[in-house]
């Protein structure tokens, strides 16, 4: 709104300054000293009429500044008029153009400047202004003033112009950016809540399939097996429902799964850390998942949340591929690490015996565990061995403080 007003005041001053000096130049054509009578011609009336139409074409200098700064050229050029107007209109044309064409807007308006110039050296001494600073006589050095002159006046308005419009391209390049940087920021949280919806999701609904198969086999063993089996499935689908819950709130309101500061609008569940590990190798186990878990770790407490949830969700990743690609199989989990050392993370397992059909999936789980890897400065590795069986191995730095 403010640069609004300062444009609107800024046209009318240009406009008001161009009407007053081709009022000036109308009385000074043909003025006579001692003679107050005004003296008309058919060249000074039709000098003014398109001085004062140059000058009305300045509302628009910004919209047209190419057209606006030929018009407004013809009448210094062709009549009797001041070049004020095609002056003001020049310095829009270099806001807009840095080419060839305001290269030849400038040469036309100095050309115009310098004969309006030249008529208001040859005045009446007593109304000229050019004539007080280069002379009224003829001669070389007039002459040599004029040209001058006119590339001064000429040269301030393109200064300015080309001023204003190199300001003009670096605040919209500076706009352009920052809603570049928007935009990526929001990719990456597209991206951020993606990972946790696989992360989550796929590790909650692998544990439900394998329970419901578990729940499919023990129909015919004792009611309180298939009882608890029923159980452990229904508690996995509530927190499954929960997750979803958490994830399409994500997706509705712009909040992360938790806010490192700040004051949340709702709440949040807090990311894992290193004290949940346990808890996740439990449920698996609960969940038929055979599991051997091997965990050293120094002064866990400490350990930053980014380390704690990217080991966490490391894991987590790890034993649903598990679940998904070697039904029945053991896995063998190591956690070894501390501040200064690292944390180094292993979960293997055997290789299926055969073509069994592993539960679906999206096939972006290794990926995703790269990915967290890698932002945290670590590096992983994944992939069969020798003795038939599939290791994955991270390590994630953990800084001494």
């Amino acid at each position: 709104m403010g640069r609004r007003v300062l444009s609107v005041a800024i046209t009318v001053v240009a406009v008001a300054a161009s009407v007053l000096s081709s009022f000036y130049v109308f009385g000074a054509h043909d003025y006579v000293s001692g003679d107050d009578r005004l003296h008309l011609s058919w060249l000074s009336v039709l000098s003014f009429l398109a001085a004062l139409d140059a000058a009305a074409l300045l509302c628009w200098r910004h919209r047209w500044p190419v057209v606006v700064t030929g018009v407004a050229a013809v009448p210094p050029l062709l009549l009797a008029a001041d070049s004020l107007a095609a002056l003001i209109a020049l310095a829009a044309l270099a806001a807009h153009r840095r080419d060839r064409v305001l290269w030849a807007g400038g040469a036309i308006v100095y050309a115009a400047t310098a004969l309006a110039v030249w008529r208001d050296a040859h005045r009446n001494p007593e109304v000229t202004v050019a004539g007080r600073i280069v002379g009224t006589q003829t001669s070389a050095g007039q002459v040599i003033g004029i040209l001058l002159m006119a590339a001064i006046m000429t040269a301030i308005p393109i200064i300015v112009g080309t001023v204003r419009g190199v300001r003009g391209e670096l605040a919209r390049r500076e706009a352009s950016e920052r809603e570049l940087r928007a935009e990526m920021t929001r990719r990456e949280e597209r991206t951020r809540i993606a990972r946790e919806m696989h992360d989550v999701l796929g590790h909650r609904l692998s544990l439900l399939s394998l329970q419901a198969g578990a729940l499919e086999v023990s129909r015919g063993a004792g009611s309180a097996q298939a009882t608890e089996v029923a159980r452990t499935v229904r508690t996995t689908a509530r927190q499954s429902l929960e997750d979803l819950r958490q994830v399409i709130g994500v997706l509705r309101d712009g909040q992360g799964f938790a806010e490192p500061d700040g004051d949340p609008r709702g709440p949040v569940r807090p990311q894992p850390t290193l004290s949940d590990i346990p808890e996740l190798i439990a449920n698996a186990r609960r969940s038929g998942l055979a599991v051997n878990v091997t965990i050293l770790i120094d002064e866990a407490a400490a350990a930053p949340a980014p380390l704690g949830t990217a080991a966490y969700r490391v894991l987590q990743e790890s034993l649903t591929n598990v679940l998904r690609h070697a039904p029945g199989a053991a896995a063998e989990v190591f956690v070894r690490g501390g501040p200064g050392v690292g944390l180094a993370l292993e979960v293997v397992n055997p290789l299926g015996a055969g073509a069994a059909e592993p539960s679906p999936g999206s096939g972006t789980g290794l990926t995703g565990i790269g990915e967290r890897v890698a932002l945290l400065g670590g590096n992983v590795s994944a992939g069969p061995t020798d003795e038939r069986m599939f290791a994955l191995r991270a390590w994630l730095p953990w800084a001494r403080h």
